[in-house]
């Protein structure tokens, strides 16, 4: 008797463990079935992708899961401490960057940057940008457009490169219509990482290295660099050019365009012949240490995702603080709370130097503008001048990348005092022309809003607002009308 119930409990044992290797053996099939669908999805296009083909839906059909991650760029929803993907008027919340920028069309209008979705949109509708009724109108060039669509690419192969930064930014509105997308950085047959853009190209050329040689690991970050850059329009024919050939330091630009003796603006009041840094978010990234460990752009901005049995990059871009667990965490082992922190106590700090250089910054502006109304010479005012070009070149080489204080705190935070240290000479010696010409006291103007810092430097809003509005009314919906028509013909 106890022999067979000993045996029945061991058929049904037996029956169980059938059962259960039965029931995994079907969950591995049918894995491994899943798995040949979708690799046969990826490797099976449904549409052909042309060279220099700028849509991001064509694309899309053929890669799902990236095209629709790519669309969530759409999202402004998303806000930290300091930046996010809102729509934000920096010019608000900080007018004094009205008067460093008086003479440049940042004093107009500057928003912090929405997601790769809105590229072209932003740069049609700012007030940065000349309101031409014709298009061969308004002082932008052609190059403006450069990192803004995957559409330009196309335009410099059918034109030549240097034939299209050549052209007018209004000429060409009708073409320029697809936002930021798979053609900016990926090779339409190998779908590999590809670089579309001559500037980064010609600027390792000039250093003596061979982009082509670059590891994937290096393209990660480097297709980013097409656009995430320093830059300038270089001559008569407006030539998008990295100033890269001394270096990617701040020294090493300063001396470039110092040699050059290039300036993009004069400044308003103190008349100094000023740079303007554009968005050094690659150069500074690559003095911190992350990038000295090895880590890519695109491991915090466009981390993995596995889904379905496959595993493809994030295309929805954004900042890592929207995305902790898959970014930062994939290697720091704290919670989200205490690396949240540890961002936010670096950006503090650097922000608590850059409110003493834009403070010291205006104060020494407005100073040379009552030197030079008093009578000032230039060669009083030569080494002055010179002094408040390098300090605020400094200072917007640090807030112009609007990772910095989080990418390199270390060296954002050195480039801010050694800011600090220009402006205060520059002052020391302004404080000497202003005894020289029996200036006593220097009443400083209420800028403490936008709209009283734009009318201080002399810009009529009403104005540039009004034209402006005829522009958007008037000729955007012809620019979309032909696109549409060019676009149907595909």
């Amino acid at each position: 008797m106890e022999t067979k119930t000993k045996k029945n409990w061991v058929n049904w044992l037996i029956l169980f463990s059938t059962i259960i290797v039965v029931f995994l053996l079907g969950m591995l099939a049918n894995s491994i079935t899943q798995r040949r669908t979708e690799a046969k999805m990826v490797k099976t296009p449904k549409v052909k992708i042309n060279d220099f083909e700028p849509r991001n839906a064509v694309w899309g059909e053929n890669y799902p899961k990236e095209y629709q991650s790519y669309m969530k760029t759409a999202d402004t929803t998303f806000r930290s401490m300091f930046n996010g993907n809102a729509f934000v008027d920096a010019l608000h919340e900080n007018p004094r960057m009205v008067v460093l920028w008086a003479g440049y069309a940042f004093s107009k209008d500057y928003n912090q940057p929405r997601g790769h979705y809105y590229a072209v949109y932003d740069v049609r509708n700012t007030l940065r940008t000349a309101a031409p009724l014709k298009p061969d109108d308004g002082p932008q060039p052609s190059t403006c457009w450069a990192c803004k669509s995957p559409d330009v690419p196309r335009m410099m192969n059918q034109v030549g490169i240097a034939e299209f930064y050549k052209m007018k930014w209004a000429s060409t509105g009708h073409e320029v219509v697809n936002p930021i997308g798979c053609a900016d950085c990926h090779d339409p047959k190998t779908m590999n990482l590809a670089i579309s853009r001559p500037a980064l190209k010609e600027a390792f050329e000039r250093m003596g290295k061979d982009i082509t040689k670059a590891s994937h690991n290096e393209m990660r970050s480097l297709v980013c660099a097409q656009c995430h850059v320093e830059y300038y329009f270089k001559g008569d024919g407006k030539y998008l050019t990295f100033p890269w050939d001394k270096g990617i330091t701040v020294e090493n630009m300063e001396e470039y365009y110092d040699t050059y003796q290039f300036k993009d603006w004069e400044h308003t009041l103190s008349k100094a012949p000023m740079l303007k840094a554009q968005h050094p978010d690659y150069e500074v990234f690559m003095m911190g240490i992350h990038a000295e460990r090895g880590v890519a752009c695109a491991d915090c901005h466009m981390p993995f995702v596995s889904e379905g049995g496959q595993k493809y990059t994030n295309h929805h871009i954004q900042s890592p603080l929207n995305n902790i667990n898959a970014s930062c965490q994939v290697c720091h082992r704290e919670s989200e709370e205490t690396l949240l922190k540890n961002v936010y106590d670096r950006q503090l700090k650097i922000l608590e130097l850059r409110t003493q250089v834009e403070e010291m910054l205006v104060k020494a502006h407005y100073e040379a503008k009552v030197a030079w109304d008093a009578g000032a010479t230039e060669p009083e005012m030569k080494d002055i001048l010179q002094l408040l070009r390098h300090a605020q070149w400094r200072w917007d080489f640090a807030v112009a990348g609007h990772g910095n204080a989080f990418h390199a705190p270390v060296e954002t935070a050195r480039l801010l005092a050694n800011a600090i240290a220009k402006v205060q000479e520059a002052r020391i010696m302004l404080s000497k022309v202003h005894a020289k010409y029996n200036i006593k006291e220097v009443k400083y103007p209420d800028i403490s809003t936008k709209e009283k810092a734009q009318a201080f430097i002399g810009l009529d809003m009403e104005k540039l607002k009004a034209e402006k509005a005829v522009f958007v009314k008037e000729i955007l919906p012809q620019w979309d009308k032909k696109a549409v028509e060019r676009e149907s013909k595909y």
